[in-house]
């Protein structure tokens, strides 16, 4: 096998030889072409993470529409949004937080709502009876 082996030196223009091109030159020159005429393949493998963080902003917006003590349903569902901007960032970490902050105030304003309205319906009833 007949393998030419040019070498070429650098034009002084003020930079350093690329050692990595040469080197990489260097190995065709010694190996040869490739043998195969077919193009080289690539294969493309996309890894997508099993972890699915919920962002709980159906909770949230139920919450805000129906039972918004304190205002606590309006700040999770703005918590429920930056968990699903940090999830489609790619930001796993900052949407867990996010969405277990949501989480939280999404069963106070839960509770407390129902305890709102239990006592709305009580009191009612009971000011109603002592009055007969």
């Amino acid at each position: 096998m007949n393998h030419i082996v040019q070498t070429f030196s650098p034009v002084n223009s003020g930079q350093p030889p690329n050692y990595e091109m040469l080197k990489e030159e260097q190995e065709v020159a010694m190996l040869g072409a490739p043998h195969n005429p077919a193009p080289p393949m690539s294969t493309v493998i996309h890894i997508r993470s099993e972890t699915s963080v919920p962002d709980h902003v159906v909770w949230s917006l139920f919450n805000t529409l129906f039972m918004n003590p304190c205002c606590l349903g309006f700040i999770a569902f703005a918590y429920s949004v930056k968990s699903r901007d940090r999830k489609m960032v790619g930001d796993v970490t900052g949407a867990q937080a996010y969405a277990s902050t949501a989480k939280c105030l999404n069963i106070w304003a839960l509770i407390l709502g129902i305890f709102m309205t239990i006592l709305l319906v009580i009191i009612p009833v009971l000011v109603v009876q002592a009055q007969r």
